[in-house]
């Protein structure tokens, strides 16, 4: 699920504010301590291999986030895909992976036990290559 900033329903416009709501956008019950994370990708970046060997060889990890500048394509384990692009919200169910169309920075929102496995899996990846 993603969404433009323009897209975002506005609760509250006042001259000193503005207040956008998207309710309903993911669900982090059961989740425990959530962790805030900010990432950069170069074009081109497919973490698809440095996922190989998790369930599905994707991230099991649901992610909310918001993209500061770039494209990022998510693929989904259903074989559905989106793209997500400068200004959009966004939610990652589990079972995901990502390449960046152009360079990207974006900020996450993550269950942090089990993002801080996926993150650990990478970097044990990146360690044999």
């Amino acid at each position: 699920m993603k969404i433009a900033k323009e897209d975002v329903p506005v609760k509250i416009n006042t001259p000193a504010a503005i207040a956008r709501q998207q309710t309903g956008f993911g669900d982090s019950t059961g989740y425990g301590e959530i962790s805030g994370e900010y990432f950069s990708l170069s074009a081109g970046t497919d973490i698809s291999p440095l996922l190989q060997g998790l369930k599905q060889n994707m991230c099991q990890t649901p992610h909310w986030g918001y993209v500061l500048k770039g494209e990022i394509t998510v693929l989904f384990s259903d074989n559905t895909k989106e793209t997500v692009t400068t200004g959009d919200l966004f939610y990652w169910p589990p079972g995901h992976t990502v390449i960046a169309g152009k360079d990207s920075d974006f900020v996450m929102f993550s269950p942090q036990e089990e993002h801080c496995e996926v993150i650990d899996h990478i970097l044990g990846k990146m360690a044999v290559s």
